[in-house]
């Protein structure tokens, strides 16, 4: 029988974070869930109390522990990417970055983006932009994560991945309220705001995300991943998803040249190329085949 991991959880505490920890609880690993206290563990973890952005907080909490893999689930900026390298170096034999499909947000590509399109070791980080600032932070949610991921590539003995995730669909715990965003609207008919060229993207369902890095916990590639759903959705298939369980419903896409546009919504193409996280191992589902039930399970009673 192979020995037990020892594994760290940063965060975690909703959406795909814990459908990962009950992958890893289930796998026999033994998991560790640090956070500022403000949720507790799922039951069967041991829950470390600490504020990620504080070094001494971070140093206190962990003592003397060394864990086989660190899944950072919460890193925004660079600032934590320095003071998570600094603390778990030495502490850890793997670390994997919980990132986003948003580090290619100035691409535009009509063939999907492949990982090099953004080398971590060829971003600028500046420290002294003001990370601190939830509006700052919420409006440079991309950059702070290119910059995060270029911080941790920084020390070749650290074994670094950094999973560029899709856009997340799924789950009766969706937080997010995009999907909410358009049943509203087509419930009532009102308009839903678009790029007048809106471009399709590519989207992972919250239970394939979960098996992705519970799966990549066990490997030992570095560097950047994509994590995606093979295919790309558009804004139109998206409705029609949503429209179907509303048949008293109506949609109406609104072109606009400026402005707010919906969610799910975007001017620029930069749909994620996941043939690396294939060559090494992962099978990745349709999104086409599992959209309905996605949405199913957002909307909840509205999609009875």
């Amino acid at each position: 029988m192979e020995t037990a991991r020892e594994v760290l959880v940063i965060g975690g505490s909703r959406y795909f974070g814990k459908r990962l920890i009950a992958r890893l609880l289930a796998a026999g690993d033994r998991v560790t869930v640090l956070n500022r206290g403000s949720a507790a563990p799922p039951s069967g973890t041991v829950h470390l109390v600490a504020d990620r952005d504080d070094e001494n907080s971070l140093h206190s909490a962990l003592g003397s522990r060394t864990f086989d893999v660190v899944v950072d689930q919460v890193c925004y900026t660079p600032r934590q990417a320095a003071v998570a390298r600094r603390v778990f170096a030495g502490r850890t034999r793997r670390y994997v970055m919980t990132s986003t499909v948003e580090v290619y947000e100035y691409e535009d590509s009509i063939a999907p983006v492949r990982e090099d399109a953004v080398d971590p070791a060829t971003v600028p980080v500046d420290f002294a932009l003001p990370w601190h600032d939830p509006d700052f932070l919420e409006s440079h949610y991309g950059e702070g994560k290119r910059q995060a991921e270029s911080v941790f590539s920084e020390d070749p003995a650290f074994a670094f991945t950094t999973v560029r995730v899709a856009h997340v669909l799924g789950g009766a715990d969706d937080f997010t309220g995009r999907l909410a965003h358009y049943a509203d609207r087509i419930r009532t008919g009102d308009p839903i705001a678009v790029p007048v060229d809106n471009q399709a993207a590519t989207y992972i369902h919250v239970e394939e995300i979960a098996d992705f890095l519970a799966w990549a916990v066990g490997e030992d590639f570095t560097g950047p991943v994509n994590a995606a759903s093979h295919g790309l959705l558009s804004t139109e298939e998206l409705c029609e998803a949503v429209a179907a369980h509303f048949p008293a419903g109506r949609t109406v896409l609104q072109p606009v040249e400026v402005g707010e546009v919906s969610p799910f919504s975007f001017t620029r193409a930069y749909g994620m190329d996941n043939s690396r996280a294939a060559r090494l191992g992962f099978a990745f589902g349709d999104v086409r085949r599992w959209l309905p039930r996605a949405v199913a399970e957002t909307l909840g009673e509205d999609a009875a």
